[in-house]
């Protein structure tokens, strides 16, 4: 009897989800409609202007707790590597950007953001180069110099703490090395 618990634990769990672009792929370029900032409601390409700058790109098909919990870090993350021209934004999965601004809106305010942009790619499936996974609530793509470094993916409900604080630990991955100050002797 305990066997079988044991073996339908097993083979049970799901394996990883894994979407979007790999490590060391190209994240393609894409344009959304920004709900957020001075751009709203304009069509615009981050990954255009991003060029070779290290970067986050988080798709999402829901606006959950842990999602704004990593969201908001990551604001504080582009403020802290400012020097390094660290960019991030949220790109919602959905039908029509029109019926989500509301909600968009009040969870900007509620989260308090002030660096990432969130805006909406009107395709439930995502840009047709990222290939994002059905399943995939969140994506997280972290990418420096076009070429993807790490990449998380997460269902409906399974990010937890202890995976956006391994996404941030990720983040030295995509950022320039810090110089050490230079010592002086004393004379």
């Amino acid at each position: 009897m305990l066997l079988t618990v044991v073996i339908f634990l097993c083979c049970s769990a799901e394996p990883p989800c894994i979407s979007g672009p790999r490590v060391g792929q190209r994240p393609g370029p894409y344009s959304f409609v920004l709900a957020t900032g001075t751009e709203r409601g304009k069509s615009h390409c981050y990954i255009c202007e991003t060029g070779d700058r290290p970067m986050v790109i988080v798709f999402a098909r829901s606006l959950s707790d842990p999602l704004g919990r990593l969201v908001r870090k990551l604001d504080e993350a582009v403020t802290t590597h400012s020097r390094a021209q660290l960019r991030s934004w949220v790109t919602l999965l959905a039908e029509e950007e029109s019926k989500l601004n509301k909600a968009i809106l009040a969870w900007e305010r509620k989260l308090g953001l002030k660096q990432v942009p969130i805006g909406v790619f009107e395709d439930l499936a995502g840009p047709p180069s990222y290939r994002l996974h059905a399943d995939a609530d969140v994506t997280v793509l972290l990418a420096v110099k076009q070429k993807v470094v790490a990449n998380f993916a997460f269902r409906a409900g399974e990010m937890t703490e202890a995976q956006i604080e391994a996404i941030l630990a990720t983040l030295p991955k995509i950022l320039p090395a810090a110089k050490s100050p230079a010592t002086t002797k004393d004379k």
